[in-house]
């Protein structure tokens, strides 16, 4: 039983049934296997990709969000467009902190041979991952950051139409918001700080 024992754990495989009532096999150490061939340059750059689009969908979305609040309530008391154009610059702020950080992993990378067999080596294997796990990092940070920004510019917005000794209070609120991304972008530079693709 020891023998079938390790033959299990080997080949991995689990049965699961399908609606026909048929069953099939899920080679769980084949497809580890096809993830460890991915050229990791894929996954540095796909994560470097994802923190720049990412940061800039959240600037987009906190800009659209305050913009049109800040226009519709312009409308009636022209006095708020001059002040409130700070929140659209801390939603802007947020798609910066995405290139930033972009220009950083960026600048980290180093082109490496696979090895003789055709696979990489570890350290280019976990510096990869490494980005990967940066760029998602940053990229999802500061989309939070730019939706909280963007909501609480356009209250903001709303709020100094009616009673303009309330911005003051609000912005301040809006700056703590605002942090958020930086504690991203504080994490992603953590995250990919040993990154060395060509340490052996």
């Amino acid at each position: 039983w020891r023998a079938r024992l390790r033959t299990c754990t080997s080949t991995t495989r689990t049965n699961v049934m399908a609606d026909d009532s048929t069953s099939f096999s899920i080679n769980w150490s084949y497809l580890a296997l096809i993830f460890r061939s991915i050229d990791p340059y894929l996954f540095a750059s796909t994560g470097i990709a994802i923190a720049v689009g990412v940061s800039v969908l959240g600037a987009a979305w906190g800009i659209f969000l305050t913009g049109s609040s800040l226009v519709g309530a312009a409308v009636k008391t022209p006095r708020i467009t001059s002040k409130n154009l700070i929140s659209v610059i801390f939603c802007e702020a947020v798609a910066i902190y995405g290139v930033i950080v972009a220009i950083i992993l960026q600048t980290k990378m180093v082109n490496v041979a696979p090895l003789s067999d055709g696979t990489w080596s570890n350290n280019a294997m976990s510096s990869s991952y490494a980005i990967f796990a940066s760029g998602i990092t940053v990229g999802f940070a500061n989309l939070a950051c730019g939706v909280c920004v963007g909501i609480t510019g356009s209250a903001c917005a709303l709020s100094d139409a009616q009673n303009p000794a309330l911005f003051v209070k609000i912005l301040i609120i809006e700056i703590f918001g605002s942090a958020l991304g930086l504690f991203g972008v504080i994490v992603g530079i953590i995250i990919s700080g040993n990154v060395d693709f060509g340490k052996v």
